[in-house]
């Protein structure tokens, strides 16, 4: 039997010391790239809604595509209520992001100890950790909503517990428990069985048998009678795709091929090994969604990587005293006896492990400049950001500001969004609300994927006949558009209102009664001021000399095309005050702010038609 050597406290410290500064490194880069905005996924959005209609006892049916996680929707949800994640955070999304990133860390000391049972060293276990911290593709990957991160970390800890040195039976029912939860997280959990048979039988066959009797015990309850409300499947296939998380780092993909390639010969990792073949395996399966099967590969193939690392070094430099077990070490007398027979050598042996060191040396570096090439060109494409809202966020204050109350007709990711902002979620209609017909509603709220969400309920069709966008935020795959629904039918006989404004703002801008500044005298000019604001300051300059500082734009609702509908004045800001205060039914302002700058006259949205002499 090997005896193994007790473990010193210096030595202790130091593997703390090491696994703290791993976690400071993991956890901070995580926080940094938290808000990244891509690689996004498009089912996060229903996954955060899960969270969150599980952890407020509400409901929400999302549109499709996935996944169904029961078990981990509540994991998700638990966490956000511990932590209080939805109160803090900038945004829904954020708040379950900090859950994903706490998995991150505990599979990241997970794979720690479950390396240092493997048999590797302390620095081969850093190492692997090390890759999982920094690597661009796992950065990217372990930021997403995903269960498979949370699965992961289940399946790290089952296998923990059973490479535990003086194992109990308590240490085996805990294994079970935790396979058990990946699989429910996860149905590809499944693949580190295994890798947790195989470590089992390697470690007390007779054990093995009560863990499999538990599991199957577990699964057979949660697949059979509880199915309904356990049985996990899979999302849909969506980008990102495995070319998509290549991008990031190809030298890190390269070599995990590598490694799942060679660690089978490793002793130490052939049961990682096997699960490690078989998930790759399933990226080629169509259907299966790449980004879930990564979120559980991405955390074995370092330790893949770091056995056949230790196992290169061992082979090629022999002697090392780190490198053998207490058992193998040569006594003193058949080392000097060894040392005494080669003494009058060329020094062959000695000279062969210098040239041996050279060769592990020489490869070690030739990796790590392979991944420092690879990641410099992969942070840039995850484009770090420091704004934790984002153009939901602001759809979310600007329908506050100005639907307060109203029935919306919203997509997954705005229904958790404005659910979490305090919007009822009585009056948040999801798109599998309109699977027949869709309930009524004054204003919807989509993301870039309304046209597909369209096609696969037809019934929003006549929900959006005849809308137009009212604000727009952001642009590209992160586009919110807010729509008013309801509105009657603009006269196709009507000529346009632009060039009324367009005249009338001119005219204005050439007063000698209005002083607008170079940018507000553009604005009318253009025809982009809202007719009720022309209308009144030309009223207001019969009266006074009226200054125009600017027509502030609303966020969102110039890229809709929405004319400007404030406006700051100065001079004679009490007469102004009074005049804008006075207005009665259409002209009635909204708000009327004095400021250190002027006064701030607000109009509310959509201008009755007609209020402009039509020009031809």
């Amino acid at each position: 039997m090997v005896q193994h050597r007790p473990v010193s406290a210096a030595q202790r410290l130091l593997s703390l010391d090491i696994v703290l500064a791993l976690l400071g490194l993991a956890g901070g880069l995580r926080v940094l790239y938290l808000a990244a905005p891509g690689p996004a996924l498009p089912t996060e959005a229903a996954t955060v809604a899960h969270a969150y209609a599980l952890g407020n006892l509400t409901t929400f049916a999302d549109a499709g595509g996935a996944g169904v996680s029961p078990f981990g929707w509540l994991q998700l949800a638990a966490a956000t209520m511990v932590s209080d994640a939805f109160g803090r955070s900038a945004t829904a999304l954020a708040a379950v992001r900090e859950t994903v990133l706490v998995a991150a860390l505990v599979a990241a000391v997970l794979s720690w100890i479950l390396a240092r049972r493997l048999g590797l060293t302390r620095w081969a276990a850093a190492a692997a950790v090390l890759l999982v911290a920094a690597s661009p593709l796992a950065l990217g990957l372990q930021r997403l909503v995903v269960v498979e991160h949370l699965a992961a970390a289940w399946a790290l800890g089952a296998l923990a517990l059973i490479t535990r040195r003086r194992a109990r039976i308590r240490h085996d029912i805990a294994a079970s428990a935790c396979l058990l939860a990946a699989v429910l997280t996860s149905p590809l959990a499944l693949f580190f069985l295994p890798a947790a048979g195989w470590l089992l039988v390697r470690r007390a066959p007779v054990r093995a048998a009560l863990v499999v009797v538990l599991l199957n015990l577990g699964l057979g309850i949660a697949f059979g009678p509880a199915a309904g409300v356990l049985r996990p499947h899979l999302a849909a296939a969506t980008p990102p795709t495995v070319t998509d998380w290549a991008a990031l780092d190809p030298a890190w993909v390269v070599l995990s091929v590598l490694g799942l390639v060679v660690a089978p010969a490793v002793k130490a990792v052939r049961p990682l090994a096997a699960t490690g073949l078989l998930l790759a395996a399933t990226l080629l399966v169509p259907g299966v969604p790449a980004t879930a099967v990564l979120a559980l590969l991405v955390p074995v193939t370092p330790l893949l990587l770091a056995g056949i690392a230790q196992a290169t070094a061992r082979h090629r430099v022999p002697g090392g005293l780190e490198s053998k077990p207490a058992s193998a070490l040569p006594r003193a007398a058949d080392t000097t006896a060894r040392l005494a027979s080669t003494k009058d050598t060329n020094h062959g042996p000695r000279t062969g492990a210098r040239h041996s060191r050279r060769i592990v040396v020489g490869a070690a570096a030739v990796v790590v400049a392979a991944l420092a090439v690879s990641w410099s060109s992969g942070y840039p494409g995850l484009h770090p950001s420091v704004a934790r809202g984002g153009p939901l966020a602001a759809a979310r204050d600007w329908l506050h500001a100005n639907a307060s109350g109203s029935r919306l007709l919203v997509d997954d990711a705005a229904w958790a969004e404005l659910a979490n902002s305090g919007w009822p979620t009585g009056m948040l209609a999801p798109p599998a609300a309109c699977s027949v017909a869709c309930p009524p509603a004054e204003w919807a709220v989509f993301g870039s994927g309304e046209t597909a969400l369209r096609t696969h309920y037809p019934a929003l069709d006549g929900a959006f006949a005849g809308a137009g966008p009212t604000a727009v935020f952001g642009a590209g795959d992160t586009r919110v558009t807010v729509w008013r629904l309801g509105l009657p039918p603009a006269d196709p006989a009507a000529p346009p209102e632009a060039p009324a404004r367009a005249h009338a703002g001119a005219a204005l801008a050439a007063s000698a009664r209005v002083s607008p500044s170079p940018a507000a005298a553009a604005v009318l000019r253009d025809g982009c001021a809202d007719p009720r604001l022309i209308s009144t300051i030309a009223a207001l300059a019969a009266i006074q000399p009226v200054g125009i500082a600017a027509f502030p734009e609303v966020a969102g609702e110039d890229a809709a095309g929405q004319p400007r509908r404030r406006v700051l004045l100065t001079g004679g800001e009490d007469g102004t005050t009074a005049f804008y205060t006075g207005q009665r039914d259409l002209f009635r302002p909204a708000s009327v702010v004095r400021t250190a700058d002027g006064v701030l006259v607000t109009y509310p949205l959509f201008a009755p038609p007609g209020l402009l002499p039509l020009t031809r």
